[in-house]
């Protein structure tokens, strides 16, 4: 996974470089990432496509699209479907879908229905959901055999497309089996957009930063290789410290060591909620206090399970969080 988040960056890093190079990113570029309201969707069906069990033929676009693999939501929420059922991540009651970052994704759906949770898919609730097409991944999903006596299955080969370390090229996907080729270019090129701007924004920031991701009882120092984003596209420096590269969990003694300039602190429990963290303990220590980011005003808060993510809508909220705090 490491490997194939450096390698993300460094696609995406490439794509910015060249389109600033010729100065075509962002004169056809949305002005933000949001869902696009009138997508085009292709006229070209049937199409056959190759999913992991060979050809797979779509005889029109599908109007019901169930998700039975959780990792695909971030993506698939790009599209414009009338109806849609997926798998959450986590129960319905913890879905980032109650958030204010994926209303505008959420709400242009006429129905969206929750049929399962992580790897556990709601056979009889997605039986009643009478899906025309099941969207899965040949790694995660190990039901594929009860999935396909419900309604066609596309399986994605996850050896061919990285989940949860190359979500252009799921989204890329997903616009080719929807027939919306022209949603998933367009935020692509405004993701690379974002990046390239976010990155002269922040070209002068001074010091080195460090993301924790907090939990209850615990907090995790996010390494490089988790974070490519923002350390190879945006350019922020390292703290100089072995542990950085592969990050782990940490302790308030381990964070007084490294002692980064700019702190910025994921939480689980909403976009800022330092009460039921272990942040919140920290925070009344004179070794909290007497940290460089805290004294010089520079600790940030953010949805950690959007912004220390892999996908695209979580990658973006996190970018624009990210620049705003150092800008």
């Amino acid at each position: 996974m490491h490997h194939s988040l450096k390698s993300l960056a460094s696609s995406l890093l490439l794509l910015v470089l060249l389109g600033a190079c010729s100065g075509n990113v962002g004169n056809d570029a949305n002005d933000d990432t949001e869902k696009s309201s009138e997508p085009t969707v292709s006229s070209a069906f049937p199409r056959t496509l190759e999913d992991a069990n060979g050809d797979f033929t779509l005889e029109k676009a599908p109007q019901k699209v169930a998700i039975a693999h959780w990792g695909f939501i971030d993506s698939f929420l790009l599209f414009d479907t009338p109806s849609a059922a997926v798998v959450l991540p986590f129960s319905a009651e913890q879905s980032v879908l109650k958030t204010d970052v994926y209303e505008p994704y959420v709400e242009t759906f006429d129905e969206l229905e929750v049929v399962g949770e992580n790897q556990q898919v709601n056979l009889e609730a997605l039986l009643a959901y009478e899906p025309d097409l099941i969207i899965a991944g040949n790694q995660v999903n190990e039901d594929i055999d009860q999935l396909q006596q419900i309604a066609p299955v596309f399986v994605v080969d996850e050896e061919e497309v990285n989940v949860w370390g190359d979500w252009p090229a799921l989204v890329s996907l997903f616009g080719d089996i929807l027939g919306q080729e022209d949603v998933a270019e367009s935020f692509i090129r405004s993701f690379e957009q974002k990046v390239e701007e976010g990155r002269e924004k922040v070209a002068n920031i001074e010091g080195e930063v460090a993301f924790l991701q907090a939990r209850e009882a615990t907090a995790w120092l996010q390494g490089t290789n988790y974070l490519p984003l923002y350390y190879d596209l945006l350019g922020l420096s390292v703290p100089d410290a072995s542990i950085m590269e592969e990050g782990a969990e940490i302790s308030l003694e381990g964070i007084s060591e490294l002692n980064p300039d700019h702190l910025f602190i994921g939480y689980f429990q909403g976009d800022s909620d330092s009460s039921s963290s272990i942040i919140h303990e920290w925070e009344e220590t004179n070794v909290w206090n007497s940290l460089q980011a805290v004294e010089k005003g520079q600790v940030y808060e953010m949805n950690g399970e959007l912004a220390l993510g892999y996908g695209p809508i979580g990658q973006s909220y996190g970018l624009d969080q990210v620049v705003k705090a150092l800008e």
